[in-house]
């Protein structure tokens, strides 16, 4: 099976779009972190690999071409993570005291559930769903 960095290379490649060091950086921190990173980490992360100007240009690049995904959480604060078709389905824990996101896998049982609860809910809405995320929210470990 293909890597992360070949998969982002394939689809970035179809769209036209060059896979600089710069954007390979920023996947490759994203990769590599436990859960999703705001630009201020991500550029902490990457020190000197990619200015803060170019970051936030490379993020919107990425997003634009599904590699990324974004998440608005709490305190206003919006994070970046692998798009689902790279990193696998997935939830998040969200801590509302310091704003740590931890990614979170529930057994197939539980995700069957609630991708029932998805389809109930939407039915009734007359709504056709393409997916879903689930975000729990409270006090991390740290927090509590």
């Amino acid at each position: 099976m293909a890597n992360t960095n070949q998969l982002v290379a394939q689809r970035l490649t179809e769209l036209g779009i060059r896979y600089s060091r710069g954007r390979k950086a920023v996947i490759d921190a994203l990769t590599n972190a436990d859960g999703p990173r705001s630009a201020a980490e991500l550029h902490r992360d990457l020190a000197e690999a990619v200015p803060l100007s170019s970051l936030y240009r490379t993020l919107a690049v990425l997003t634009d071409a599904d590699v990324v995904t974004m998440h608005y959480g709490s305190r206003g604060i919006t994070r970046y993570e692998l798009s689902e078709w790279l990193a696998g389905h997935h939830h998040h824990l969200v801590c509302l005291s310091c704003g740590t996101v931890d990614d979170i896998t529930p057994p197939p049982a539980l995700e069957a559930d609630l991708e029932s609860v998805v389809i109930s809910l939407t039915v009734a809405g007359r709504f056709s769903p393409k997916g879903h995320s689930l975000e729990i929210e409270g006090l991390c470990s740290e927090c509590a």
